[in-house]
């Protein structure tokens, strides 16, 4: 990636929804050659996809908790066994493999404290090989990005 590349990505990251040629005119080529820049970028994986931001709270989803997974087993079976466990259960927005004490971290949303819990006890908790779980509840974002830092 060069520094166009990463003008194009920056630029896309703030506004998904730009036109072609406003983001020709930001990164400064014209339309064909930054379409092809931009095919590119999408074709190698740079670029996943495209989505709209929206405010969990205004959809009835104002709980945000992390949840704190520790494994029975930390071998590459147990991993992929939780993680594709994990996978459709939409409540679910992020799902990290962790270093240190606990071996998964989870970003849950849930519209309140009972659905939550029902979350917790029919969904996460029949999981199979899960050893412990510790959930901490976010009282409010102070720092929320979406556009990736320079490199």
């Amino acid at each position: 990636m060069d520094a166009i590349d990463r003008k194009i990505v920056k630029a896309l990251q703030k506004d998904g929804r730009m036109r072609l040629s406003d983001l020709a005119d930001v990164v400064g080529l014209s339309a064909t050659p930054c379409a092809r820049r931009l095919d590119k970028l999408q074709s190698d994986g740079v670029i996943t996809g495209y989505g709209a931001r929206v405010d969990a709270r205004k959809v009835g989803l104002p709980v945000t908790i992390f949840v704190s997974v520790e494994l029975e087993t930390q071998g590459t079976q147990s991993i992929e066994a939780f993680e594709r466990a994990v996978r459709p259960l939409e409540e679910v927005m992020d799902c990290y493999l962790m270093s240190g004490s606990r071996d998964i971290l989870l970003r849950v949303v849930a519209a309140d404290l009972d659905a939550f819990d029902a979350f917790l006890e029919h969904r996460l908790m029949a999981i199979k090989g899960v050893r412990n779980m510790r959930s901490n509840f976010a009282l409010r974002a102070m720092v929320r990005r979406d556009v990736l830092p320079s490199s």
